[in-house]
């Protein structure tokens, strides 16, 4: 960092000073001994009659007296002002000094805080390396147990005839229960590897039509009739990765599925923007408080509830949603309420997907 330097001008104002102060003297003196000796000099010759009306005595006091003593008077006036100017410099330079020695200690405080900040900043980045690792391992490890463990159950319940009532309710259970465990062991490791940057995404146009109807689909299976459609006929293709796109948006159609009463009714519409895709889905569930919006795309974040009836989660679906849709170059919002009836305000999340007409004639590669 710069320091400070103003400048030190004592040794000369100390000079001037002294040569003021001698001057002060001489040159009054001086002018007074030149103005008598002219006088004496230009007059000395003159007669008794001729003194008695002479003018210069006047001109003696004038010049040999007042004169030198306003010389005096102002160099003594101009020795006062350097005196002082010699005090203010003075103390400008001890302030200059102790400035300085202040900015040379914050300077070092400030360059060991640098470097405690850049130590824990890489303690922070090797723990979440560390994080990121043990998630991964952990999650791969899950992945085969639970596979056979599906594989399983699938070929016990191959004759769910032959099995007692009560032995196929526990197997029914049993594989429900390991099936969402798979998914959440999946969604964890996708997370995970989003996040360091190692999912792989395929990019390429995508019908969207036929996407949403394979989501719902999936998620809602028979009660699929729930679902209310406002789609256009003819919508061009989006752009992003097929696999992962469809993914974010069965994430989103889980949580309107989880908020929403049995028998309400969930709205997904599609609409083309000026430069994108929009699909909107929309529930009429409890909605989403203003105060918690900007956190519920946060990792293992959910909206307060709790007890028996609480829907089942992690609070993962959401940030991994935006985060593939993100990735895709596209965004995710909300909007809450939705609806004007304060008794079922509902949410609605807007994905935004680039179109791929578009992208490809701006010549723009896929995100990394």
């Amino acid at each position: 960092m710069r320091s400070f330097h103003m400048p030190q001008p004592q040794r000369s104002t100390g000079a001037s000073l002294r040569v003021v102060a001698i001057i002060r003297f001489v040159l009054p003196l001086a002018l007074c001994l030149l103005a008598l000796g002219f006088e004496f000099g230009e007059h000395g010759g003159a007669n008794e009659a001729q003194r008695e009306n002479w003018p210069g005595m006047s001109e003696m006091v004038i010049f040999g007296f007042i004169g030198p003593a306003a010389v005096f008077a102002t160099m003594t006036y101009v020795v006062v002002l350097l005196r002082e100017i010699n005090v203010v410099h003075s103390r400008v330079t001890e302030l200059n000094q102790g400035l300085e020695r202040l900015v040379a200690e914050r300077t070092v405080d400030l360059q060991t805080s640098n470097a405690e900040l850049a130590q824990a900043n890489c303690r922070l980045h090797e723990l979440d390396q560390m994080k990121s690792d043990f998630v991964a391992l952990v999650s791969h490890e899950l992945r085969a147990p639970l596979a056979t463990l599906n594989g399983g159950l699938e070929v016990a319940l191959q004759h769910p005839d032959d099995l007692p009532v009560r032995a196929r309710r526990v197997l029914d259970l049993v594989m429900g229960e390991t099936l969402r465990l798979t998914q959440f062991v999946q969604t964890v490791l996708d997370v995970s590897q989003l996040e360091a940057g190692k999912l792989h995404l395929n990019y390429g146009p995508l019908a969207v039509q036929p996407m949403l109807r394979r989501a719902v689909e999936i998620v809602f299976g028979p009660d699929a009739l729930r679902v209310d459609w406002h789609i256009p006929a003819s919508l061009p293709p989006a752009w992003g990765d097929e696999i992962y796109a469809e993914e974010a948006i069965r994430n989103l159609l889980r949580n309107a599925q989880k908020y929403t009463p049995p028998h309400s009714r969930i709205e997904l519409a599609v609409m083309q923007g000026d430069h994108c895709m929009q699909v909107c889905i929309t529930d009429y569930g409890p909605g989403i408080p203003a105060e918690v919006q900007d956190k519920i795309f946060e990792q293992f974040y959910r909206v307060g509830q709790s007890g028996e009836l609480a829907p089942r989660g992690w609070g993962l679906g959401l940030h991994f949603a935006r985060s593939l849709i993100v990735a895709q170059g596209g965004s995710v919002s909300l909007t809450s309420p939705a609806h004007a009836n304060p008794e079922t305000p509902g949410a609605r999340f807007t994905v935004e997907l680039p179109i791929a007409e578009e992208v490809q004639d701006d010549g723009k590669a896929a995100p990394d």
